[in-house]
């Protein structure tokens, strides 16, 4: 069950290809685009949310799969690199949203969003960069042992879906600080409470796109090709240094592309750097917001 006195939003939906795309629109003005990744859903950005809507519009999809979207079998949704970047524009485009977008994304959201960004620089302004990617895995990065699992072993799928394991481990391993509060943990994992409800949490897994020839690779690359053209738009990178997968060596990459960006750098922080780095980073994003107006 979720606590709506964390949650305490409207729900709005998308109607696309017979499915239902579940979006938070709080506030008005310039919109604020914050896209999740796996294995959460929009309260994830929860509090970001609460902090910005008095004077910014925030706009916060559900993936197809993910938190108050429809759940549909692999049979009716591909779960593909493209189908999100697709679901995503094309939530932008019924909105009229097309000028002044500032982008926050994290862990899946850095390539779905920024596959966004590929299609239309002209929308985006701003960004605003949690522990993701938006280019190949660094060469001195090895994937992780237990998303090797899950990506490529039929065992790796049942403890994702039957066993629960990869939302379960998220939460337990995804703040350093100190453990999620029982009603932020039972928030993040409500949306995933049976098998049929965790495909797209598995799909995500199985579908990181590693090497040529993978699905969503080709388009792993142009968004890579794109941020080189990016790098005179404001950019603040939050960082917790000890997240398992998008650790030193994404961050490295960030620098390298982006030195002109702000960095911000939590030594003890972990993968769920919002809950982690929680009053840190609700003071420093809006910041970074007002000293770089639209």
């Amino acid at each position: 069950m979720v606590d709506r006195q964390l949650y305490p939003f409207a729900s709005h939906y998308l109607s696309r290809n017979a499915l239902r795309l579940h979006y938070l629109d709080e506030g008005t003005g310039a919109p604020v685009l914050m896209v999740h990744g796996n294995p959460t859903w929009s309260f994830y950005y929860r509090d970001l949310v609460l902090k910005l809507r008095d004077r910014y519009r925030c706009i916060v999809p559900d993936h197809i799969g993910c938190g108050f979207s429809d759940k549909p079998s692999a049979a009716s949704y591909g779960y593909s690199l493209k189908e999100r970047i697709d679901d995503l524009e094309a939530l932008l485009q019924s909105l009229n949203l097309s000028e002044k977008i500032t982008l926050v994304v994290h862990d899946w959201g850095g390539m779905i969003g920024f596959g966004v960004v590929a299609r239309h620089p002209e929308w985006f302004r701003r960004f605003v960069v949690l522990n993701t990617a938006a280019f190949r895995l660094p060469a001195s990065k090895k994937l992780p042992l237990a998303l090797k699992l899950g990506r490529q072993t039929r065992l790796g799928e049942l403890l994702i879906r039957y066993g629960n394991m990869f939302c379960l481990q998220a939460a337990r391993i995804g703040t350093k600080r100190k453990p999620l509060a029982p009603a932020v943990r039972e928030g993040l994992l409500a949306p995933y409470d049976s098998p049929a409800d965790r495909i797209a949490i598995a799909r995500f897994v199985q579908t990181i796109p590693l090497k040529p020839g993978d699905p969503g690779y080709d388009l792993v690359e142009s968004v890579e090709s794109i941020l080189p053209t990016l790098t005179d738009r404001p950019m603040f990178v939050g960082w917790g240094m000890k997240d398992f997968v998008f650790d030193h060596h994404f961050l490295t990459e960030w620098k390298k592309r982006f030195p002109a960006a702000e960095y911000q750098e939590f030594p003890d922080c972990g993968h769920y750097i919002l809950e982690d780095a929680r009053s840190e980073l609700l003071e420093s994003i809006p910041r970074f917001l007002d000293q770089h107006p639209l």
